[in-house]
């Protein structure tokens, strides 16, 4: 045949001396290709790089990423299953917003993207499918957590106890997983690991490596770093042990039905008190539908503006023509806001404004608005933040719980056959 020798694969006809792409891994009725790990390896290499941490061994690395592949191709096909979509319009505006957080625009984006040898199709893929399991843990997962009032006071109460809810701190965390169900000989032998890796660690052993090599936490392959929390935000598992350390000591093992666990106090700092500059104001919003245009509403709105202007009651204004019924009761008053409590384009125009002043329409999200501010503070939030923060903890420490759990069902629950030497 004319073009050069063709020869015939399991994997499909490929050109004489072009590597075969090959199957890794069987996941339920998908595959792992051997392409897709390169890949992944070579973009988990590059993050690490940049992190500053020290490559693990590349077995261990590799074991790593192939397990990370696995579990997104179990969350992927549940995701399929149950009818959870990402359309190409969600897909374009993400990348966009990526693009343009990155200060370039798109096509320079792309060309990027390109000159790193990422394809850019797969880069599309690979957001789509970040998109997918984001959607699909908020549907089997984080919609399902609930924090009540009760918590909250019961959860401050006894910080305030200990004395340290001022306090924050940086854990690092290293997970030697024990299977479901094993016997007492098989954890007895994680133990082994984790004692040595316990040793390792306390003769100097760089933790952020001994993570991306070792753990099978979440955040292996960020150098198990669980990031800045306050003292009442630690999860319970660990609580007691943190009690006693201090800044660079490395825990003893901890045992729980997941296997056996190693932290590291990487510092401590305190907390502030919280200052915020607050903002009552009110707003006449016009919604975008089948009867109202754009600029028919754009218009409606420089209309009311120029009867404000001329002296027209801004809040009897907003009683009659604002379509936010919940604002329009109250002539559009908003309360008090902090700053993050609106959405950015809506805080930005009002944030332009003197106490007195009314924006000129702009459009958000929800439709047109004119804004007026009243009246601007300075306003010790700390209460409140404390509080919402409460709230944050102890549903991220339910939902830090239940996501591990519902991971390791769906795969105990998986076929999952390696066709890697060493698996």
């Amino acid at each position: 045949m004319a073009g050069g020798l063709f020869l015939f694969s399991p994997v499909g006809i490929v050109q004489a001396g072009v590597p075969l792409d090959r199957i890794i891994a069987i996941v339920n009725s998908d595959v792992v290709m051997q392409s897709e790990l390169e890949e992944k390896l070579r973009t988990v290499k590059t993050q690490l790089e940049q992190q500053g941490t020290r490559l693990p061994p590349a077995t261990a690395l590799e074991k790593q990423v192939l397990d990370r592949l696995i579990q997104n191709k179990l969350q992927l096909q549940l995701a399929s299953r149950t009818g959870i979509r990402v359309d190409d319009e969600t897909l374009n505006r993400t990348i966009s917003n990526i693009a343009a957080e990155n200060k370039v625009t798109l096509t320079q984006f792309r060309d990027i993207l390109e000159k790193d040898g990422y394809s850019y199709e797969r880069f599309r893929e690979d957001i789509r499918n970040e998109i997918t399991i984001s959607r699909l843990r908020q549907r089997q997962v984080e919609n399902r957590i609930t924090v009540t009032d009760r918590e909250i006071d019961n959860f401050l109460a006894t910080q305030e106890h200990q004395g340290n809810i001022e306090t924050q701190i940086r854990l690092a965390h290293i997970l030697i997983s024990t299977p479901d169900g094993a016997s007492p000989e098989e954890i007895e032998n994680v133990r082994l690991v984790a004692e040595k890796v316990v040793e390792d660690l306390k003769k100097g052993q760089d933790f952020a490596q001994m993570a991306a090599t070792m753990s099978d936490g979440q955040q292996a392959l960020k150098g198990g770093d669980l990031g800045w929390r306050k003292s009442d935000q630690i999860p319970t598992l660990f609580a007691d042990h943190v009690a006693g350390m201090n800044a660079g000591d490395v825990s003893d093992l901890i045992q729980s039905s997941s296997g056996f666990h190693i932290i590291k106090l990487v510092d401590i700092r305190s907390s502030e008190k919280l200052i915020v500059q607050q903002t009552h104001a009110r707003h006449i919003l016009i919604r975008i539908d089948e009867l109202t245009s754009e600029e028919s509403a754009k218009t409606r709105l420089e209309q009311l503006k120029l009867r404000i202007e001329g002296g027209d009651d801004f809040g009897i204004l907003a009683k009659a023509h604002s379509d936010d019924s919940v604002s329009a009761i109250e002539g559009g008053d908003l309360g008090w806001a902090n700053p993050g409590d609106l959405v950015p384009k809506f805080e930005e125009q009002m944030d332009a404004l003197e106490p007195g002043e009314a924006s000129e329409p702009f459009k958000t999200d929800f439709g047109w608005h004119i804004v007026q501010v009243l009246e601007r503070r300075q306003h010790d939030s700390t209460e409140t933040v404390k509080r919402s923060k409460g709230r944050d903890a102890i549903r991220k420490r339910k939902m830090n719980e239940a996501h591990q759990n519902w991971l390791r069902q769906m795969r105990d629950e998986a076929y999952v056959e390696y066709r890697l030497e060493g698996y």
